[in-house]
């Protein structure tokens, strides 16, 4: 297990490698000059060189490479361009937004899509089945920022249930040790930011969730459905063990490898594709702050957050090998 694991985290070298590659010479073949975007379009020659010089965009495109790799070895990702901040402290400013709207929508997604997996597998082409593959279709076909904004105008503006952004109304102030909202809320025993914080990310965290969602439900049905039709589950039926316990206990188990590789690949790929959600409600993550980056052609930032995102799909993606092994004790990394 652990020369598995020492031999994955290795594999991540020339994985971080080939994303900062990728991202630092596709982001510079942006049209639009930050130097440029930082004076105003009426800026002289002489003083957008010196920003230029400054932010050692005058150097040639591999000898910035070279420094920026040499950099990131060390932990350094640089500089803001607009705000002189260092891009970590900004990614670690915006981070646990952004892991706090995704925990949620995954744990809404994983939830209802396991509950629909199940039922629509144990009611095999029943209309909970042919519903349940709507719903799923559906999940899968809706684009999320349609979604976010039929849901700003439906329960945001026509029925005020729901606030449209924020994390917290800007009447509450608020400051905890983890910038987990809804955790520090909770270790501190203020229910009032508790129930304002589940109020402000209940509309994102559903639109967000129902791409996991789908993906879990139709995941969930296939493999019952095989596991189902096993010899162990007819001789457990034949027993005469209840249903509930034939399901959930032994057909259940067993039918979640594949779909932990989906939960997992679903987190990972919501922690990059929070962008459009996060820019919909206005919340202050690290897909917000990608967006902002990429109008001020901000470019340490840009790669800070791709090489950060790339990093934690890399670790999720290890944790659920990992986690096979819990999940089936047949499993083994030699």
């Amino acid at each position: 297990m652990y020369r598995y694991i020492l031999r994955r985290l290795l594999i991540m070298i020339p994985v971080i490698i080939g994303v900062s590659a990728v991202v630092f010479f596709l982001i510079r073949s942006i049209p639009g000059d930050p130097a440029l975007i930082l004076l105003g379009e009426h800026s002289s020659e002489e003083a957008v060189a010196k920003i230029r010089e400054q932010l050692g965009l005058d150097k040639p495109k591999i000898v910035q490479f070279f420094y920026f790799l040499l950099n990131v070895a060390k932990g350094d990702f640089g500089r803001s361009f607009t705000t002189n901040e260092f891009v970590v402290i900004e990614i670690a400013k915006h981070f646990p937004a952004t892991i706090e709207l995704t925990v949620c929508s995954m744990i809404f997604g994983s939830i209802v899509g396991l509950v629909l997996g199940v039922t629509a597998a144990t009611y095999r082409n029943s209309i909970i089945d042919y519903l349940t593959t709507v719903i799923s279709v559906t999940g899968i076909s809706m684009p999320v920022f349609w979604l976010g904004l039929m849901a700003i105008i439906l329960f945001s503006i026509k029925l005020p249930i729901f606030p449209i952004s924020g994390r917290l109304d800007p009447t509450i102030t608020f400051s905890g040790r983890t910038g987990l909202i809804i955790l520090d809320s909770l270790l501190q025993g203020n229910f009032a930011v508790f129930k304002d914080a589940i109020h402000h990310i209940f509309l994102p965290a559903l639109c967000l969730g129902t791409i996991p969602l789908a993906s879990i439900a139709r995941m969930t049905r296939s493999s019952m459905l095989e596991v189902l039709n096993q010899d162990f589950i007819r001789t457990a039926k034949a027993k005469g063990l209840p249903s509930r316990k034939v399901i959930y206990t032994h057909a259940l188990r067993n039918a979640l490898i594949p779909v932990v590789t989906v939960m997992g690949l679903q987190f990972g790929s919501l922690l990059g594709g929070a962008v459009l959600t996060e820019t919909i409600f206005a919340w202050p993550g690290i897909g917000r702050l990608s967006v902002e980056a990429i109008d001020a052609r901000n470019y340490p930032v840009i790669q800070g957050c791709i090489i950060f995102f790339a990093f934690i799909f890399v670790i999720i993606n290890l944790l659920v090998d990992i986690l096979y092994a819990f999940i089936d004790p047949r499993i083994r990394y030699e």
